[in-house]
């Protein structure tokens, strides 16, 4: 699947809207991806490092027009954990000597709310 087959939209609720300062975005996603896929699709649509993705199933409700009794449909709510300081990454190379691999992530995702 492709990275916007993926991300269906934003959710934007006044819970989401305070959970966006601790780095928390949440999104309506494909039914049938996995956090690994919605994880990979993020980074590459936002260039953000993400940290941890929780999903769950939110059941559709009962709807009645006039006489007749329906059901709008089941969709999948992904929230994602983003790294809100991107730090710098060390290891040791040949030699023992530290390397520095500084990777070029955003801190907030600023087309959450159209901005």
């Amino acid at each position: 699947m492709l990275p916007e087959e993926i991300i269906v939209r934003p959710v934007i609720t006044e819970k989401s809207n305070d959970e966006m300062q601790a780095g928390k975005y949440t999104f309506e996603v494909n039914k049938k991806a996995t956090k690994v896929e919605i994880a990979k699709a993020v980074e590459k649509l936002f260039e953000v490092k993400v940290l941890n993705v929780n999903t769950m199933t939110v059941k559709g409700k009962t709807k009645r027009v006039r006489y007749k009794e329906g059901k709008t449909p089941d969709w999948k709510k992904a929230i994602v954990t983003i790294d809100t300081n991107p730090s710098d990454k060390t290891y040791l190379g040949k030699g023992g000597k530290a390397v520095k691999v500084s990777k070029k992530y955003k801190d907030a995702i600023d087309e959450f709310m159209g901005a």
